[in-house]
């Protein structure tokens, strides 16, 4: 009997068992096509918005425009602050990933200083790491090729092209015009608590002092935006939109810039201050603060070298015409004046001996007047032509402080007058509630004598002195001292400073007229003070002068400049209008230590008038 074969292989059992394996891949498969199906699905249909967002925030970039800032215009249309196109390197911080190493390797195609460094690495630290920031201002036009060249080694560096303020009369305008500088972390701040931050996304610069910083908001303008196609890169392909930016408002001032050439030329190298006003409607003429600096140092950011020459005595960053505190002298006594007849202490035709001195009953100290030997017989109008101190002396000592005090803060005194900078002081019209505050003293009658000629305690600013004197020219007619008259933006034309404060009313209107004209003798009659410096004039001209004294000289001895320190000799004023009969023009000047004497600012008035009255003819006469 035959044995059967053994079967090797089991047809049926593999069949089953491959069957089974290609049901499980089978589901496996589809299973894994199930997955890619629904990544598809979510990836196109549910995440549509979220990866073309993202994608088309790779290729398409959202970027702020720079509004163009506008242009100041003296009242002729002369440019006085204008916008030149500089080239600078800037550099996004977010877009770099090594910014140290490439800082390095920048430095070797152009010259970038170590303060340059220190003050872009000290502005990120301040600043969102997201916004452009200046690495090295105004690049010449080599250095922009070198760095064109090699600029796809350097991702987020870039040479923009920008408008930065020019001032073309550097320090003749400073103090008025002021200047605009790099953003700080505190104006930063400030913006976002006005919810203004947006606005200056694409700025760098804001107005920081005078003009350029009080009308801030019209001058900047309104920031626009661009959307625009970058490649990998990061180069701008193509323009997608844009939202033009809003130009600031250009602003027509009411200076003359001849007339403040005028004043820095009268000054030359004397600490002093002018200023001149209209005396219709109390725009500013010319207002010049000697030293001055030049504010072009400031726009692309100071060195510590040029900044340092700055901080010295003469104190060129002060503007002398409204912050400069100074005892008003003999400028005052007009006002004094009106005060003591408006009281009954004095009428038009009182009269006293002056002895050369002046005593309170019962003490023996002596308050002098300048003329030792005294002015013999005065009246008003002879106190005020020839400043008779011992006569304002005695008004003054029967007026008591408080009538004083009140009546001068009708003429702003101790008060901001309005002007549109921020840089002004009230400086110290004084009281007993004052003194008492400030020394803890009580208020005598030898410090009310001394304020009756504008010395003790009273200080003013040029601005208030020229203000309080453009009212008494307008019999009582306040017009808000003011440098912009107009803000144009295209076809709009803006009038600012149309308002008025309430005019000072006198139980008497004559009482004005007196002053005036005490003032006119003045200048015009030969025992004047100011008769000389305005002798051939073709205008009817009137002023006080003054003379502040800055030292107390002891009883019987005598005032020599010669012998006292400069710095410590008397301050020369003069406070003057004209034409007489319908002023136009009202100027005080302060010089500084000018000594005294037979010395006075008045003469620096003259250049100022003879230069406005030739320009502004007067009806009927030859200039």
């Amino acid at each position: 009997m035959l044995n059967r074969r053994p079967t090797i292989r089991d047809h049926s059992a593999e069949a089953n068992l491959f069957a089974r394996r290609a049901f499980i891949s089978f589901i496996f498969v589809m299973m894994l096509v199930g997955v890619l199906a629904y990544n598809v699905y979510n990836l196109q249909v549910l995440q549509y918005e979220t990866y073309s967002t993202r994608s088309n925030d790779n290729r398409i970039k959202v970027i702020p425009v720079a509004p163009n800032r506008g242009l100041i215009y003296d009242r002729n249309g002369v440019l006085l602050a204008e916008n030149q196109p500089v080239y600078n390197l800037e550099v996004i911080p977010e877009d770099v990933e090594n910014l140290g190493a490439s800082l390095t390797a920048v430095s070797q195609l152009i010259e970038i200083s170590d303060q340059e460094k220190d003050e872009f690495l000290n502005d990120i630290k301040h600043n969102r790491r997201f916004k452009s920031q200046v690495l090295k201002a105004r690049l010449n036009e080599e250095e922009v090729a070198i760095f064109s060249v090699n600029q796809h080694k350097f991702p987020g560096f870039s040479v923009e092209a920008r408008l930065t303020r020019f001032y073309p009369y550097g320090d003749t305008l400073t103090h008025a015009v002021g200047y605009v500088s790099k953003l700080n972390k505190k104006e930063l701040q400030e913006l976002e608590l006005q919810d203004k931050e947006q606005n200056y996304r694409a700025t760098h610069d804001i107005g920081k002092l005078g003009i350029e910083k009080y009308y801030e908001e019209a001058l900047h303008g309104m920031v626009g935006s661009q959307r625009v196609e970058v490649n990998n890169r990061g180069r701008i392909i193509r323009t997608l939109e844009l939202d033009p930016p809003t130009p600031g408002k250009d602003l027509i001032l009411t200076l003359d810039i001849g007339l403040q050439q005028i004043a820095q030329h009268a000054l030359k190298d004397r600490r002093g201050a002018i200023v001149a006003m209209d005396a219709k409607d109390g725009g500013i003429l010319a207002m010049y603060s000697n030293p001055s600096y030049d504010p072009n140092l400031f726009v692309h950011g100071i060195s510590s070298k040029d900044y340092q020459g700055l901080l010295n005595p003469d104190r060129p960053l002060i503007n002398r015409a409204t912050q400069g505190r100074y005892a008003p002298a003999s400028t005052i006594k007009p006002f004094m004046a009106i005060l003591g007849l408006e009281e009954n202490i004095i009428s038009e035709s009182t009269q006293m001996f002056d002895p050369g001195f002046f005593k309170i009953p019962n003490v023996d100290h002596r308050w002098r007047d300048w003329k030792r030997w005294g002015h013999g017989k005065v009246d008003v109008y002879k106190a005020i032509e020839e400043s008779c101190d011992t006569f304002f002396y005695d008004i003054a000592y029967r007026l008591g402080i408080t009538k004083i005090s009140d009546f001068m803060t009708q003429f702003s005194f101790g008060d901001l007058t309005g002007i549109d900078i921020y840089e002004e002081t009230t400086a110290i019209l004084p009281n007993t509630d004052w003194k008492r505050e400030r020394f803890k003293e009580n208020w005598w009658p030898g410090d009310t004598i001394s304020v009756g000629i504008g010395q003790g305690y009273w200080t003013a600013t040029p601005l208030q002195i020229a203000n309080a004197t453009t009212i008494m020219v307008n019999r009582g007619v306040h017009h808000q001292p003011h440098f912009v008259q107009i803000a144009r933006q295209d076809s709009e034309i803006e009038q600012l400073f149309t308002e008025e404060r309430p005019p000072i009313k006198l139980k008497n209107e004559k009482h004005w007229d007196v002053a005036l004209n005490a003032m006119h003798n003045t200048v015009q009659k030969k025992s004047g003070t100011a008769h000389s410096a305005f002798a051939g004039t073709h205008y009817d001209a009137a002023g006080k002068t003054g003379t502040a004294q800055l030292v107390s000289i002891a009883q019987g001895e005598r005032y020599d400049a010669k012998k006292l320190q400069e710095r410590l000799r008397d301050n020369g004023f003069y406070v003057g209008f004209a034409p007489f009969n319908d002023p136009q023009i009202v100027v005080t000047i302060i010089v500084e230590n000018l000594g005294g004497g037979s010395y006075t600012a008045a003469p620096i008035a003259r250049q100022l008038m003879d230069y406005y009255f030739s320009a502004n003819p007067i009806e009927g006469t030859t200039p």
